[in-house]
């Protein structure tokens, strides 16, 4: 298994579809919208489940509630806020495959992770092997409540930008192609994933 890199958090609820993640809010340097991440459950033989970040929100806390009602707030303890204070924070991942037995399937994962399952970010050589294919396309265009347009595009800079410099045009045009070829009825939405994946 390729190295890990770094430990954005641990599974709080999860289903087939997707999981959400837990951790502090100052860990957001961190994950980012459309990266990949895997989870990494106890034991050789287990399936890690593979994703995409689609959401990362901040919950609700009390103490952050009366310090906006304050007219003055202190720089000193707005940065306390955020470096001592267990504010925690959520990612939603969207599942896209799944890992068993060292072979990659880019499917819904048979069944979702487990509380409390470690999360982590994928590193280059699994993101360039999970992208070898891009089968998982589909499952980002069928998935409901998610901004399928720009996480598509997020997850494809992502790939491409774990590719040797000379191979980041040529993934993308075939991402491209194949994006035409699922969103053939769908132009508008077809054109405005192009958008996104072409700098500005």
């Amino acid at each position: 298994m390729a190295e890990q890199q770094a430990l954005i958090g641990q599974v709080l609820r999860a289903s087939t579809v997707g999981f959400v993640c837990g951790t502090r809010s100052q860990s957001i340097e961190h994950p980012a919208f459309g990266a990949f991440v895997r989870t990494q459950p106890d034991g050789a033989s287990s399936m890690a489940v593979i994703g995409l970040i689609h959401a990362i929100s901040i919950d609700d806390d009390p103490l952050v509630r009366q310090m906006i009602l304050a007219n003055n707030m202190n720089p000193a303890t707005i940065r306390d806020q955020r470096e001592n204070r267990m504010v925690p924070l959520e990612i939603s991942v969207l599942n896209v495959g799944y890992e068993q037995d060292g072979k990659l399937y880019q499917a819904l994962p048979p069944r979702p992770p487990l509380s409390l399952d470690p999360v982590y970010l994928c590193d280059a050589a699994t993101i360039a092997r999970f992208t070898a294919r891009l089968d998982f396309l589909r499952l980002v265009l069928s998935a409901g409540d998610v901004p399928t347009e720009e996480l598509l595009a997020a997850a494809l800079k992502n790939a491409a930008d774990v590719r040797p410099l000379a191979e980041r045009r040529a993934f993308l045009i075939e991402a491209g192609r194949q994006l035409a070829g699922l969103l053939s009825q769908e132009l508008p939405r077809l054109q405005y994933v192009l958008r996104l994946l072409t700098p500005a």
